[in-house]
């Protein structure tokens, strides 16, 4: 099998699962509890803290452990919103994932005002449409690091400095879930900063969410106030473990991720680009991260080509894995101009930690025979 879905979702690191086997094992206990067993747990929860904090620019009261990527965005979104019993507005873009615009939408169901940016062709946003889109009504703006489908990288760091030149009261949020394994993600200059373990080489089913600190917040969980009553619920312990390890591997691996991972890249769209003459890559070089290659190739139809992709032993896919199946077309293609039907020609590759520069070369090949074969 050659993996090239490392945006879905990544496997696991082996120092990753080693760090995680004592929690899962004879260290079980609940953090929360006051004996010997919950103080151990207790004590790997907080050095996890600890951990992620200092790769990631914060103090470690900053940080709060959630179930994964969607719940961080769904606690910054709406948590920001409903703070200090308010319905506060929502400035987002056309192409954030899912979790940020579901999330906007359920607050817009609430009154609270929700303006969605467009995007140009590239799928970038200009941070002055941003800024100009701030009112007095507006509660927090959130704009992606990174996009999970095309790569492209947003200006986040523009997009905040001139949020900040109109509003110095409105908390500015970014996912940075598919950023943090290549990118130097730091929440420097941000409020709210979204991470998850899954792609990273961490387990599934646990993130992070920073929050600032001055940063008002309102729960989306209510139970026994953990997290100093950011987030309810048992603390996973083994995930925060894992998390805290696959975010420093990856930071440890970052100049050999680039290499190898842009190498396979550069082969794999040069072979693919020399062999089928209209193939269309859909996002700048330069404003792309070094994993992503989302490619159009008119007239052919994605679920086909991925069919036989998958007979070859290639995974791989044509965006978001949270849409995978869904009838419409992509909503961040659409949003850079695509009609449905080109939406529907295009594909996403995405290389991961596991990934040879050699890679390229038979993901290429194994593509160009699938086009063929569906043409």
């Amino acid at each position: 099998m050659l993996y090239v879905d490392h945006a879905a979702t990544t496997p696991m690191r082996p120092e990753v699962a080693e760090a995680m086997r004592p929690y899962e094992g004879d260290m079980f206990g609940n953090p929360s509890g006051v004996h010997g067993i919950a103080r151990r747990a207790k004590d790997a929860l907080e050095e996890a803290r600890e951990r992620v904090a200092q790769l990631l620019g914060c103090e470690p009261l900053e940080v709060v452990f959630t179930g994964g990527g969607t719940e961080s965005d769904n606690l910054a979104v709406k948590g920001a919103a409903l703070a200090s019993g308010r319905r506060g507005g929502v400035v987002t873009v056309a192409t954030e994932h899912e979790a940020v615009l579901q999330s906007a939408e359920f607050l817009s169901r609430l009154g609270c005002p929700v303006t969605i940016v467009d995007v140009d062709e590239n799928g970038l946003v200009a941070p002055e449409a941003v800024a100009a889109a701030v009112t007095d009504e507006t509660a927090v703006v959130s704009v992606m690091w990174a996009n999970n489908e095309t790569g492209v990288i947003q200006p986040v760091s523009e997009v905040a400095a001139a949020v900040r030149r109109v509003s110095g009261s409105v908390v500015v949020h970014t996912d940075a879930v598919q950023a943090a394994v290549s990118e130097d993600v730091t929440a420097d200059g941000l409020d709210l900063l979204t991470i998850a373990g899954h792609k990273l080489g961490g387990p599934k089913g646990v993130g992070a969410l920073i929050v600032r600190s001055g940063v008002p917040l309102e729960p989306v969980i209510h139970g026994g106030g953990q997290e100093l009553g950011r987030r309810s619920g048992t603390h996973n312990v083994a995930g925060a473990v894992g998390l805290a390890t696959a975010l420093e591997s990856a930071v440890a691996d970052r100049d050999r991720f680039r290499r190898d991972v842009g190498e396979a890249r550069r082969r794999f769209e040069e072979r693919l680009t020399s062999k089928l003459a209209d193939v269309v890559i859909n996002a700048p070089e330069d404003r792309r991260l070094v994993q992503h290659s989302h490619v159009h190739i008119p007239g052919i139809r994605n679920e086909t080509v991925l069919i036989r992709l998958d007979r070859a032993g290639v995974a791989a896919s044509a965006g978001s894995a949270c849409q995978s199946g869904a009838s419409s077309p992509s909503h961040v293609l659409t949003a850079m101009g695509m009609t449905p039907e080109q939406a529907r020609e295009c594909l996403r590759f995405s290389f991961g930690w596991t990934t040879r520069p050699e890679d390229g070369d038979e993901l290429a090949d194994a593509v160009v025979a699938a086009v063929e074969g569906s043409r």
